[in-house]
């Protein structure tokens, strides 16, 4: 069974960005989706987030962000280079939420609008019955 789109990695918009190298450290490659996730941010919704802003605010925000980054061997000027590198990975714009199939956007929660599965209504009179029986013989 294939994986819905949502849940691919090998189709997101966002995986040249996420999957970017910041810098080489002792254990291997930092990428942008490490240092994110080091960091305590959902790194898909982080670049959602980052591609809606204009490339300028973009840039500073993700600068600030890598200056978060511990044992970080660079200077103010040095993030924002770093940043300028990253943020031109980014799409134009956030991708717009994967539809339904009746066509509302959904981002992979619960869809609550959908009606009680008629297999739970049936097995709760069927426990109701049992009980019924069992108290009123």
């Amino acid at each position: 069974m294939a994986l819905r789109p949502e849940y691919s990695l090998g189709h997101s918009e966002y995986n040249d960005f996420l999957f970017a190298s910041i810098c080489e450290e002792d254990t291997g490659t930092l990428t942008v989706l490490s240092a994110l996730t080091r960091l305590g941010f959902d790194p898909w919704q982080e670049a959602a987030r980052l591609a809606d802003m204009p490339r300028n605010a973009a840039i500073r925000s993700f600068a600030v962000t890598i200056a978060g980054l511990p044992r970080g061997d660079w200077t103010s000027s040095d993030t924002t280079a770093i940043a300028t590198r990253l943020v031109a990975w980014l799409p134009a714009g956030s991708i717009p939420p994967i539809p339904t199939l009746d066509g509302a956007p959904s981002r992979g929660g619960k869809d609550k609008s959908r009606p009680v599965s008629p297999w739970l209504m049936w097995g709760a009179l069927a426990v109701v019955l049992i009980l019924a029986v069992l108290l009123y013989r």
